[in-house]
């Protein structure tokens, strides 16, 4: 699942919709909001976040947040490291080889470093 899919999930959850009436009301199909929300489509356009911001009458200030996690929920990422440092490419082989066998806790800790580390420029590398 990604950050977008779970936002979703859980804003759907709390407001007693089910995936077809929101699928319904938003213009797509029940398979693919199940897709998104358990990570197995690309995030979706600006055009469908933005319907899904109105669907759950999101405020401005959440609104950009549910946008900045919509970009950050890519299901399959791939890392380039072709004109990086060797440290960079070893850091996303040991990432790849074992993100998998990672807890939620290391996981967080380990985003937590990197968040700060980067200034949580993550979206457009500024």
């Amino acid at each position: 699942m990604t950050p977008l899919g779970e936002k979703i999930r859980r804003l759907r959850r709390e407001r007693g919709v089910s995936q077809k009436e929101m699928a319904a009301a938003i213009g797509v199909s029940a398979a693919y909001l199940s897709s998104l929300e358990h990570g197995r489509a690309s995030p979706p356009n600006w055009a469908m976040v933005q319907k899904i911001i109105g669907y759950f009458n999101v405020i401005w200030d959440d609104a950009d947040e549910f946008q900045r996690i919509a970009e950050l929920s890519h299901p399959r990422v791939v890392v380039d490291t072709a004109r990086l440092s060797p440290q960079a490419t070893e850091l996303a082989n040991l990432l790849a080889a074992h993100i998998g066998s990672l807890r939620n806790a290391e996981i967080a800790v380990l985003l937590k470093q990197l968040k700060a580390i980067t200034g949580d420029r993550a979206i457009d590398g500024t």
